[in-house]
């Protein structure tokens, strides 16, 4: 099996590629990790000029001999490619599976509204800098090459459909071509770095939006590293989400075990069939 990575936002480290492909040859020799040189391009923040990672992921997703596409990192600009980026993508693309997060929310987003049947949120190339990323590259690889049940998200309920995003991220994109139809999904979130009045903000956004549209529920993931506002809100993360729901008729459905860490887990998109 080889899995091309490609980096559709920020760059990785050559150093990264290399823990990586270390990993892979421990728990899955027979598996190669080909790195588009794009991954370590470097163009202000981005990993490229956005015409060199449209070109690096739409060639990688056509390929005959690429069985998945793993993405390289989040940070920001998938979504000044990806539209056109999905668009491009032929018929060889559409067996791949492809897996990433945080900013690649809006490349899942696209692929899954397109029909794209094997898009998962979960750990990314990037994760081996975290404390504990071994086992993030481990779990990924679990579900990419093996599609190993436990490497995924332990509450996903067999029968319903499932999507994950990070907040802001999920708030940015829909009412854009990006958007896909979450109607009848379980949506898991979660989100870093963010004051939580922001995090309130977008998550008005997102169930005012998307409750009319028929959600079934709403799971939420870990909310890390939130910085200290100078006033304090009042509210934390989990009193946010169940006040939102609440007001806007979506079940709440409690904790998930997904987030911008070492533990986050995978989250297929789409209908989900235990074992």
């Amino acid at each position: 099996m080889r899995i091309g990575i490609v980096a559709p936002s920020t760059p990785i480290l050559p150093d990264d590629a290399e823990a990586a492909r270390a990993i892979a040859s421990l728990g899955y020799p027979d598996v190669e990790l080909e790195f588009d040189p794009q991954c370590f391009a470097v163009h202000g923040h981005f990993a490229g000029e956005d015409g060199h990672r449209f070109a690096a992921l739409v060639e990688m997703a056509n390929r005959l001999d690429i069985d998945a596409v793993w993405f390289a990192r989040g940070g920001y600009g998938a979504c000044r490619i990806a539209e056109d980026a999905v668009a491009a993508m032929t018929l060889a693309a559409r067996g791949k599976a492809f897996l990433g997060y945080s900013d690649q929310g809006n490349l899942l987003g696209a692929l899954y509204r397109d029909g794209f049947d094997h898009v998962a949120h979960g750990p990314m190339v990037a994760d081996i800098r975290r404390e504990g990323g071994d086992g993030a590259i481990t779990r990924a690889l679990d579900w990419l090459v093996a599609r190993d049940p436990a490497a995924c998200e332990p509450g996903l309920a067999h029968g319903a459909r499932h999507a994950a995003f990070n907040l802001m991220t999920l708030s940015m994109l829909l009412g854009t071509p990006l958007e896909p139809d979450l109607s009848g999904h379980v949506l898991l979130i979660e989100e870093v770095s963010e004051y939580l009045y922001a995090f309130d903000r977008a998550f008005f956004h997102i169930a005012s939006y998307l409750g009319p549209r028929g959600l079934a529920g709403i799971r939420l993931g870990r909310v890390s590293d939130v910085p200290e506002n100078d006033r304090p809100f009042g509210k934390d993360a989990e009193d946010i989400a169940r006040e939102w729901c609440a007001r806007c008729d979506i079940p709440y459905l409690g904790r998930a075990d997904i987030g911008h860490d070492a533990a986050n887990r995978v989250v297929p998109f789409g209908l989900h069939r235990a074992g």
